[in-house]
Formats: C-alpha cells, sequence, structure tokens
C-alpha cells in the first residue's frame, strides 16, 4: 500500500534513465500521426500548434478528422486568422472546450499582426499569444524548432512518477515532475525527445497494465522495482461534481423552421449556435413554471418526456426540453430560424446536438 507523501530515495542500485535509450526506441517505434514531420524532416510550427490545441484534454483518435479538416480549409496561419470566428467555431464543433477555439482565432490574428504570420521560436513570445499556457509553449519550442524545452502532460507526469517512484499526489507534485523530467531533457533532438515521451506515455507507459518489459527505460523505473507503476501517480480525491438543471426551447415556425440564437461570446459555449435554454441553475429541484419565463416567444409549450444528459469539466447538466410551434414565421423573434436539414453549418456544441436529436425524436434517443 502507498502512503501519499512516503520518501523513496533515489538511490544508486539503478541505472539512470538515458534520453538516448528512448529515442532508439522512438525511431523503431513512433506513432504515424497526422501533424508529425516524417522521420529526419522539418516540424512545420502551424501544424504543431494546430495539433496541441485540438489535443488538449482530447483524445489522438478524436483530433485527427478536425485536423485533416482544418488544414484543408486553411492551410496556413494567414488563412485561418483571415475568416470569420463563425466558420472556426462551426468546424470545431463537436470537439468541444470551445475556449480553445476562440483562442486559437485570436492566436492566429496575433501571429499574423505581430509576427508576420511566423509563429515565434522562444519560450517566452509563444507564452504573450492568446491560448497558448507553459504546456504549449514548450511543446511548440521543442517539437516546431528543436529548442530543449520541458513540456509536461499527463503522459510525460506519468512516466516520471514511475520512473522516479514519485508517490506524493497530483496536483501537488506537478513541480517536482517537472523538474525530474527538465534534467532529462537532450540538446540533441529534443523535439523528437519530447515526442517520444508523449508516445512512451500513450503506447507502453498506460494508465493501466504498463506494458513494462517493452519499455526503453524498464531498468531504471523505480516505481516498476517497488511494485509501484501500476498505482502511480497517485491523485488527490476530487470534489464530487456538482448538477445544474434548464429547459430547452425547441421552437419551429410556419416555414418548418427551429429558432436558434448564439451564447453570450465570454463565458460556456461562448459564441456558439443553441436551442434557446434557461439559465443551468444548481440545486436538485427544478423550478419549471419558473424556467418558463426564459422562453423566446409566447407558445402552448409542451413538456417531452425525460431529460438530455451532459457532462462538462466541473459540473453534470440536465435539460428538460419543450416544444412549442408559432403559427406565422416567428420574424418577431430574436434569433435565427434555421430548417434542421441545415442545422450542420451552424456551430451546435455537442450538448445542444444532444438536444436536437432528443427534440426530434419526441424525447427519445
Amino acid at each position: 500500500m502507498i502512503v501519499a507523501g512516503d520518501s523513496l530515495p533515489l538511490g544508486n542500485d539503478l541505472p539512470a534513465p538515458r534520453p538516448a535509450d528512448l529515442l532508439a526506441w522512438y525511431d523503431a517505434h513512433r506513432r504515424v500521426l497526422p501533424w508529425r514531420a516524417a522521420p529526419g524532416g522539418k516540424a512545420d510550427p502551424y501544424h504543431v500548434w494546430l495539433s496541441e490545441i485540438m489535443l488538449q484534454q482530447t483524445t489522438v483518435a478524436t483530433v485527427g478528422p478536425y485536423f485533416q479538416r482544418f488544414l484543408a480549409r486553411w492551410s496556413t496561419v494567414a488563412d485561418l486568422a483571415a475568416v470569420d470566428l463563425d466558420e472556426v467555431l462551426k468546424e470545431w464543433a463537436g470537439l468541444g472546450y470551445y475556449a480553445r477555439a476562440r483562442n486559437l482565432h485570436a492566436c492566429a490574428k496575433a501571429v499574423v499582426a505581430r509576427h508576420g504570420g511566423r509563429f515565434p521560436v522562444d519560450e517566452a513570445a509563444l507564452l504573450d499569444l492568446p491560448g497558448i499556457g507553459a504546456y504549449t509553449a514548450a511543446a511548440i519550442a521543442a517539437i516546431a524548432f528543436d529548442r530543449p524545452a520541458t513540456a509536461m502532460d499527463g503522459n510525460v507526469e506519468r512516466v516520471m512518477s514511475r520512473i522516479y517512484a514519485v508517490t506524493d499526489p497530483l496536483p501537488g507534485s506537478k513541480p517536482r515532475l517537472k523538474a525530474l523530467a527538465a534534467a532529462l531533457v537532450p540538446e540533441k533532438r529534443p523535439g523528437d525527445y519530447t515526442q517520444a515521451l508523449f508516445d512512451l506515455g500513450a503506447t507502453l507507459c498506460s494508465p493501466r497494465s504498463p506494458r513494462c518489459v517493452l519499455c526503453p527505460w524498464m531498468a531504471a523505473c523505480r516505481g516498476r522495482r517497488d511494485g509501484l507503476a501500476e498505482l502511480l501517480p497517485l491523485k488527490a480525491e476530487k470534489a464530487a461534481k456538482p448538477t445544474r438543471r434548464g429547459v430547452a426551447f425547441w421552437l419551429t415556425n410556419a416555414r418548418g423552421q427551429v429558432l436558434l440564437r448564439r451564447r453570450p461570446e465570454s463565458g460556456l459555449l461562448g459564441g456558439m449556435m443553441e436551442v434557446p435554454s434557461s439559465a443551468w441553475e444548481p440545486g436538485v429541484d427544478l423550478a419549471y413554471t419558473r424556467a418558463l419565463g426564459w422562453a423566446p416567444a409566447a407558445a402552448d409549450w409542451q413538456r417531452l418526456p425525460g431529460v438530455v444528459r451532459h457532462t462538462f469539466t466541473h459540473f453534470h447538466l440536465e435539460l428538460t426540453v419543450v416544444r412549442g410551434h408559432l403559427d406565422d414565421d416567428g420574424a418577431a423573434v430574436e434569433g435565427v430560424w434555421c430548417t434542421p436539414a441545415d442545422f450542420h453549418d451552424q456551430a451546435l456544441p455537442t450538448v445542444m446536438r444532444k438536444v436536437v436529436a432528443w427534440a426530434r425524436g419526441g424525447g427519445k434517443d
């Protein structure tokens, strides 16, 4: 049993992890990813930046098609900077964490305005761009420009915690893990080394059932030696997510169109389109009659059975869907009227696509 904070001496009984061993493994087993340069090739900073923003809290399998579509439409950062934000949000729809899309567009504009369409090389200048934090700046510096930077993502934290048997729980152990990782970054091929660490964590040093016998750093791993590898990294207990509830209003007009509206630019799902809804409020009871006060128009609202459920980073959401109809074209109602067949042209986030499916199915998936 591990006790958080146990002090495990590094000792001299195991060899130090050698970057050269990891690089040799990477040369033989590297993943083929659409944003990666071919072996020996030079990475495109635009590709690196775009993929890193997309990959934040999202899987490689999910990001691949989005990345390809973005490149097909906007092959350079200048192309991306030149389009309206709404176009970016439409392509981003379904990828989640929509502040990333707004920052992506703002960053593209900043790169063009401040740096002539070329990403800066050093981490400090990268950090000054919208939507780029410490991890992303380090990843771009290392992968795109071969700078000896330390990019710490969940894969790297897991590898370091196991290699050095760090039993202090995350997030408190982050500074120590970063210091340990920084000490290993080689001067030669730091970009390949960074990607090798990502691949090691994603393919061998996985959260469950790590394949230690295939790991190039097996002999140096204190976590494996002490039988702790699968238990690390420890994480502090998370507070239970609260549940918020609201009402979504599916309103149709005489033309068979549905009312949509744009959410405020700031805040959750900022700038995205939505089926109009009430406030999303915490608590066990939904004040249904009060929520109808948020209705976009007077109508004979009919409540559909069940609820639409969706989970955000910090809370669960349950939306009751009600349907109403107007006998005219609804021109006096604020919002955008759109036929369901044209919904693909709207920047509807995943939660709203669930609402659409629920409403069209009469309260069934």
